[in-house]
């Protein structure tokens, strides 16, 4: 795993300050601290870290063709890279080294822009061609690698994989995007295209960008997309069958590495599943780390354990205190923007304790989007059936009433906490998945905003990130729907970027098998009731893993990764939320209303409401506002993004 940094000018060839793209680059440092490169020449600036995983002699980045005239910086892993290179040899092309990286340079000189389509893998790259005077940028199907940039006003465009990169250049726009901090209340994330800061933006998952000297920046192209055909007409054995098949596959291409290489094991079914089939492909005991939470209601690890002694795992487990927020600060700067998932801090501790034992681990991410694992599936499945029975005329004012009166009862019992539920129905279904998972709904937001900063949302609203990708969709089945908006969003604004960062924090490389993208494709043509069966998701993919894991596994109630928010904001860090809602940093922002600030401090540390979510996610922002010196002055009218 690396990180890529670097300078381009669209107008002209000038010369790039040395003293500055180092900067850019050694601020990555923890991306790659085995090597670092960097390559200049007029116009053009590349520069790499280097975390060796592949070829560990010769892969040193930028990497150039035969004569020099195309280099890459490269970020990720291309697992078919050893099919590519008998096929790219026929066609006349000569490699030098044994890395993934020299397939790229050697794919763009035969395919063109289509390379993208012939690799299977996790990456981010920026590719210069010198005899086409040309700059591609290419992002994977799932946004697993980050890439962000920025087109300065003097012409320069600046490319980085962290945001931080960028914001070395003194003539970057750090001016906060009104719009993107509307987008991180509701989701707890700023989605892309958008950063939080006006004059950066995020290359988007499957989307390439290329610049050609002389003339306008164009916009990035999308060259893949999943569809969710639901038309495949397997047997569940059948499925099951192919499935499993599927996973070995997956699993053993990312088991690829010329360094030590094991894998996450938290004891739920995904990374159950993942060390599972390593251990069936491997002939010695495969590597697995957990971590184990000092109080109970949070903690997996005899789960894991379960799974560990089944196949004799050389397997570490190091305990979290449950009071481990210590990591607020660090989090804010690891992140570069506002960032709200507080299994952040659990991800981090344990990449920090796999790193002490390997240097590539796989992990079971993208297992709930793609096989339909979330509650929150099933629930919005019994309100669309119940949407489906009433016109939205006739459901938006009569659950509308009722949602406004019901009482937010978050004390008690499940079955009676319908407000929400009455809220939901009187949406679209579109709207509807958006409130249930915004972590400050809509009502919320509006309260907690000042009036200035409303006046310059002029009704912005980030359910637009979730219509702008329903309109691509091509379904309108309730799972597949949710589905596609969740691989789309959640999984790339939150759950990639939660991991990129916490792993790269540690210079730990995190491979994905569940995300391979021919899995992910075959997936989305499997019927949905393979997916989710009554009351139970998951459903195929459980079914396939029971002859390898045990039920206790399998079958039990999914707990997550969290942290114990609720009791800590009334207990130990009573003081400290209540100094960061009401002290001076938020209020310099002007934009939040400092009575709706009050009012989440004193119901929820009086035991009257749980607004630790809401809470959690101001003190992030505020974490950010003030490492990073953001304030309200530097808050301007919102630009189109590119």
């Amino acid at each position: 795993m690396c990180g890529i940094a670097g300078l381009f000018h669209t107008r002209d060839k000038r010369e790039f300050s040395r003293d500055l793209v180092q900067r850019m680059n050694d601020i990555q440092h923890h991306r790659g601290p085995d090597e670092g490169g960097v390559h200049f020449e007029p116009g053009v600036a590349l520069a790499h870290r280097r975390l060796s995983i592949i070829d560990l002699s010769t892969g040193q980045q930028p990497l150039f063709n035969e004569d020099g005239s195309v280099a890459v910086v490269f970020n990720g892993e291309i697992y078919n890279y050893q099919e590519l290179v008998p096929e790219l040899e026929q066609c006349g092309h000569r490699f030098h080294t044994r890395s993934d990286t020299e397939v790229i340079v050697h794919a763009w000189e035969e395919w063109g822009e289509d390379c993208v389509r012939r690799f299977r893998g996790m990456f981010a790259f920026v590719l210069w061609d010198r005899n086409r005077d040309t700059l591609f940028l290419a992002r994977d199907r799932l946004g697993v690698k980050p890439l962000h940039y920025a087109l300065l006003p003097d012409g320069t465009f600046a490319f980085g994989s962290e945001l931080k990169v960028l914001m070395q250049h003194p003539a970057l726009d750090r001016s906060i995007d009104p719009y993107a901090v509307e987008e991180y209340f509701a989701l707890g994330y700023v989605a892309e295209p958008r950063t939080i800061f006006s004059g950066a933006k995020k290359l988007g998952p499957a989307e390439t960008l290329t610049i050609r000297r002389g003339e306008p920046v164009p916009a990035p192209k999308s060259y893949w997309d999943v569809r969710f055909t639901l038309d495949n007409p397997l047997s569940l054995a059948d499925a099951t069958a192919e499935l499993s098949e599927r996973l070995r596959e997956s699993v053993r291409l990312r088991m690829i590495a010329d360094v030590p290489l094991g894998a996450f094991l938290s004891g739920g079914v995904d990374s159950s599943a993942v060390v599972a089939t390593m251990a069936g492909l491997s002939n010695e005991p495969v590597n697995t780390c957990s971590i184990a939470f000092d109080d109970p209601a949070f903690n997996e690890s005899a789960f894991a354990q379960q799974v560990a002694d089944r196949y004799r795992t050389n397997h570490y487990v190091e305990i979290v205190q449950s009071d481990d927020f210590d990591l607020i600060d660090t989090l804010a700067d690891l992140y570069d923007e506002p960032y709200a998932d507080s299994s952040a801090i659990p991800t981090y501790r344990v990449c920090q304790l796999a790193r002490k034992k390997v240097t590539v681990a796989l992990s079971g991410d993208g297992g709930d989007e793609s096989f339909g694992g979330y509650r929150r599936y099933r629930l919005h499945m019994m309100e669309e059936k119940l949407r489906a029975s009433l016109p939205l005329g006739v459901r938006r004012p009569m659950f509308g009433m009722l949602g406004r009166l019901y009482p937010k009862a978050d004390w008690a019992p499940r079955v009676l906490r319908a407000k929400t539920t009455f809220q939901a129905l009187a949406r679209d279904s579109v709207q509807a998945y958006f409130h249930s998972v915004s972590i400050l709904r809509d009502d919320l937001r509006r309260q907690l905003y000042s009036s200035a900063f409303k006046a310059q949302l002029g009704g912005y609203s980030a359910l637009e990130v979730f219509r702008r990708h329903a309109g691509t969709a091509g379904t309108d089945d309730p799972l597949a729907l949710v589905q596609y908006l969740d691989l789309k969003t959640y999984l790339v604004g939150d759950i990639n970027t939660k991991v990129d960062r916490a792993s790269m924090a540690h210079s730990l490389e995190v491979r994905e098998p569940l995300m391979d993208h021919p899995l992910v494709e075959w997936l989305a043509t499997l019927p949905s009731g393979l997916k989710v069966k009554g009351r139970e998701g998951k459903y195929l993919f459980k079914k396939a893993m029971e002859p390898m894991l045990p039920s206790e596994v399998l079958y039990r109630p999914k707990m997550g990764f969290s942290v114990p928010l609720a009791r800590w904001f009334r207990g130990p860090l009573k003081a400290r939320v209540r100094e960061a809602m009401l002290g001076e940093t938020l209020a310099a922002t002007g934009l939040f209303n400092t009575d709706t600030l009050r009012h989440l401090v004193d119901a929820h540390q009086s035991g009257v409401r749980d607004y630790s979510a809401p809470l959690w996610t101001l003190m992030m922002f505020e974490s950010f506002v003030r490492n990073s010196g953001a304030l309200a002055e530097r808050v301007e009218p919102v630009r189109v993004a590119v």
